[in-house]
Formats: structure tokens, sequence, C-alpha cells
């Protein structure tokens, strides 16, 4: 087994981080829809 070179692992950090940022925004907004939705249904 070898390791991961330099810009694979770079590329993985990059993906990762992108990853990251997309959870930072997904979280709230699908929070907010749920309670809209719950607040709708009361």
């Amino acid at each position: 087994m070898t390791m991961a070179s330099a810009t694979d692992i770079r590329a993985a950090r990059a993906t990762y981080e992108g990853f990251v940022n997309l959870i930072k925004i997904a979280v709230p907004v699908i929070a907010a829809i749920v309670a809209f939705v719950i607040y709708l249904i009361h």
C-alpha cells in the first residue's frame, strides 16, 4: 500500500471542506423548513 500523493490529499481536503460548508448551510435551511411544516400542521 502506498501513501496518497500530495495532490490527492489536497483534492480530498477541498472536497471535504466543500462538504462541511454545504452541511453548515443545509442544516439551518432544513430546520427552518421542518419548523414551517410543523407550524402549518398545527
